[in-house]
């Protein structure tokens, strides 16, 4: 980008002198201005590709016309020059969305060089950005006729106007949940700023502190070296909290301090660090029901709830299965070289009485499994192999064993009661696991249950996410 256009703002005759004529060495167009006012109207003419910003000005300061630059054309790298002692503005600065600070004095080979990142940087922002959005056209999200899901399309559009805007994304798991956290922050002013997530119930509670604020050398046994937490990577952008149903309270306490006063200390850390971040946080457990019961703070709930988003089930989406079902038929045929093209009316029968308990994600797995393993023009029920069924004695289904219970109780034998109810709980505890990939918090909410409880009740009935037919089989064979 050695064509590129420049603005340098300085109020200094020999500092605007100097770096124009080093960047116009190098074949860079510059344009210099001695003050906010000029900055402003050069701006209106032509927007640079970078600006070089003082932070002192005679009528005004850098860090006011970097937070106008970047309200107005947020795709500008802006490099700021700092004196002596303006250390804490230059950060401050680069939290506002600056690429850098250079030190005054500087030699042309570091300004130089920093000019170069910066254009490279923004370079690849912008090619990211266009390949997010050619990502986001193929979304198989936005394939959806159901008024539930444009309503909550509707949502994510106003919702994301308000940049600093709280969001708690609610749904089973499958359906998109993340999806709608993404498309958010694409719509939103901070688009091109960082978009960190991170699944609270995938890291062990201990170690999650660290990874959201950070910790400083020594805080504790391993911290060898400082470490900048989640919470410093997505400032100025989005960080979206997945499950964060699965925080412990006293994450909770601190979660609620960066919603209100933006600010936080890393672990083992005495200085309160400054972000300007939008929080997106998403579950598919039920947190009121969690807040009336103390397992989750009210307080927070609530400032996490600011614009509730709703993403429907995809059983509620029937209209939906088949188109859903066609593009990802297409999709992975293309992707394996299969001959796939068409869904028969049995098929599409099939899919549409399916319950779909994993949603969206289970289709999509199920079309990936099935165009690789199987190969034909037309798709066919035989070629589809949906989630197994709970299995009992002889092979047959929970709801004809229950059947014949119902039908004994006619007869002298009576009902077998407690075997009855043992293989309800068994079929519930099975089939709910399968559809939450054997996440036992999903599932002992979608249950009810505490967690302690359904671990006893798998452990009871020998269930696990290997071989949970057979460990049932086992079971029954030694009753």
């Amino acid at each position: 980008m050695s064509n590129a256009s420049i603005l340098v703002v300085d109020d200094q005759d020999s500092i605007r002198h100097f770096v124009s004529r080093a960047l116009e060495d190098e074949g860079y167009r510059v344009t210099t201005t001695a003050s906010v006012r000029e900055a402003r109207e050069a701006f209106e003419r032509d927007i640079p590709d970078l600006a070089l910003l003082d932070l002192k000005l005679p009528d005004g300061t850098g860090l006011e016309l970097l937070r106008e630059i970047k309200r107005i054309q947020p795709e500008v790298t802006v490099v700021v020059m700092t004196a002596f002692g303006e250390l804490d503005t230059a950060v401050e600065a680069m939290s506002a969305g600056a690429f850098w600070f250079v030190k005054k004095p500087f030699q042309n080979e570091e300004l130089l060089a920093l000019v170069q990142r910066g254009l490279e940087s923004q370079k690849l922002w912008i090619e990211l950005r266009r390949l997010r959005h050619q990502v986001f056209a193929d979304e198989e999200f936005l394939h959806s006729s159901s008024p539930s899901m444009r309503e909550a399309y509707a949502i994510a559009e106003q919702v994301s106007r308000g940049e600093t805007t709280s969001v708690l994304i609610e749904g089973e798991s499958g359906t998109g949940k993340e999806y709608f956290a993404n498309l958010i922050h694409r719509m939103s002013p901070r688009h091109d700023k960082p978009f960190v997530e991170i699944n609270c119930a995938a890291i062990p509670r201990e170690l999650l502190e660290s990874e959201l604020f950070g910790h400083e050398k020594g805080a504790f046994t391993d911290a060898r070296q400082q470490k900048l937490g989640l919470m410093e990577l997505a400032n100025s952008g989005t960080l979206f909290l997945d499950e964060i149903g699965e925080m412990s309270p006293m994450l909770q306490v601190k979660l609620l301090r960066v919603l209100e006063r933006k600010t936080f200390k890393r672990v083992g850390g005495t200085k309160d660090i400054s972000v300007n971040l939008r929080i997106i946080s998403a579950t598919n457990q039920n947190l009121e029901r969690m807040v009336a019961e103390g397992g989750f703070r009210e307080d927070l709930y609530y400032r996490l709830k600011v614009v509730p988003l709703w993403v429907p089930p995809l059983r509620d989406r029937t209209d939906d299965i088949v188109p859903l079902a066609q593009l990802f038929m297409e999709r992975f045929a293309k992707q394996f070289k299969k001959p796939f093209r068409n869904i028969s009316p049995p098929a599409e029968r099939l899919l549409c009485e399916y319950p779909w308990p994993g949603n969206i994600r289970e289709l999509r797995n199920l079309f990936e499994r099935t165009v690789l393993l199987e190969s034909a023009e037309t798709l066919e029920p035989q070629h589809l192999k949906l989630a197994p069924r709970t299995r009992g004695g002889g092979g047959s289904t929970l709801g004809q064993r229950i059947d014949e219970c119902l039908t004994a109780a006619v007869s002298e034998r009576g009902v077998p009661f407690e075997n009855l109810i043992e293989e309800l709980e068994r079929a519930l505890i099975l089939k709910v696991s399968y559809a939450t990939n054997w996440n036992q918090s999903r599932t002992a909410d979608l249950l009810n249950v505490k967690r302690d409880k359904l671990r006893y009740r798998m452990k009871l009935y020998e269930l696990s996410a290997g071989s949970p037919n057979n460990a049932g089989d086992r079971r029954e064979r030694a009753a």
